[in-house]
């Protein structure tokens, strides 16, 4: 049953940050700037990964899906928290919200299992690499892909489906700025244990198991690393390594924070700013971490730019 034929919750009122007046103007400028260099810099990850041909391996091919997760995860949070911030509070549609609430799981969703299928990739190319070619063909790349954003869009539209048979009740205000998973929880008039346990089971399904996983497969790889006798070896390979180990920590450290610890112990304001940190500053640092430190991607960015000033100059 649809939550329109049960109440008459029809819409809700975001507060966004209703301490932050004298600053609103100050915080709508520096959040719209992060969102331009969030945007042109995964963006230009995906057109260097999809045109430069020494970027065609499987690594590559991954943080191009990374940077696609990002762009739909910072889209579909930002905008909306900008108006927020300027209106200082705004009316969102039930729909609205659901679509809202629907792309952020399934986009937060797909990337904690690109950043998996990544450090498995790590973790062949360090620990067996005279098997990674055979082992990490394109199929595979396809397979990991396809299920990774297959598995994170369905994980989301069933907790939509599962929520639109509960009862929502008045008041329809949500101390938040955007329409995250326990706000929206907190409005259920019929009992939500259910839905509680399916968050629990999806949370240990999306957060605890890949985190596990990546932390397994970054244990063997410090192993061989630390058994490479030479310096050179051992620097190149954590160098590879060492961008992603960041984006793990900052983005699983803040989904922990959020949803593993209990949310009646933390203050809206520890909520809000948990958010913050994995809707606009890491899909910001994925590809500055990236970029920065590989010098892979600076010689496809030069030899990009070096092909279009000699186009130019013809």
């Amino acid at each position: 049953m649809l939550w329109e034929n049960q109440t008459t919750v029809t819409e809700f009122l975001l507060l966004g940050f209703p301490d932050i007046h004298n600053f609103k103007i100050l915080l709508f400028f520096v959040f719209i700037l992060l969102y331009i260099v969030t945007l042109a810099g995964n963006v230009l990850i995906i057109v260097l990964v999809s045109t430069s041909q020494q970027l065609r391996m499987p690594m590559y091919f991954f943080l191009s899906h990374l940077s696609l997760s990002d762009i739909l995860l910072t889209t579909d949070i930002v905008p909306n928290m900008l108006y927020v911030i300027m209106a200082e509070r705004a009316v969102i549609s039930l729909t609205g919200c659901i679509s809202q609430f629907f792309l952020f799981g399934a986009s937060a969703g797909a990337e904690s299992f690109h950043l998996t299928v990544m450090s498995y990739d790590r973790y062949l190319a360090i620990c067996n690499p005279l098997r990674y070619s055979a082992i990490m063909d394109l199929k595979l790349c396809y397979q990991m892909i396809f299920w990774s954003w297959f598995l994170a869009f369905i994980a989301s539209l069933s907790m939509v489906i599962l929520m639109c048979s509960f009862q929502l009740c008045n008041p329809n205000v949500i101390d938040h700025f955007f329409c995250d998973l326990t706000p929206l929880l907190e409005h259920f008039c019929s009992d939500s244990f259910i839905v509680a346990t399916i968050v629990f089971f999806l949370g240990i399904s999306f957060i605890i198991f890949p985190f596990i996983f990546i932390v397994v497969t970054y244990i063997c790889i410090s192993l061989t690393i630390l058994s490479i006798s030479s310096t050179t070896g051992r620097q190149k390979a954590f160098s590879t390594c060492s961008s992603h180990l960041a984006v793990v920590c900052s983005y699983y450290g803040t989904l922990i924070a959020k949803y593993v610890v209990p949310s009646k112990v933390q203050s809206f304001n520890v909520i809000k700013i948990t958010s913050l940190l994995y809707t606009v500053v890491t899909p910001l640092f994925n590809p500055i971490i990236y970029t920065l430190r590989n010098k892979e991607i600076w010689a496809a960015l030069l030899k990009c730019i070096n092909i279009r000033v000699q186009t130019y100059c013809e």
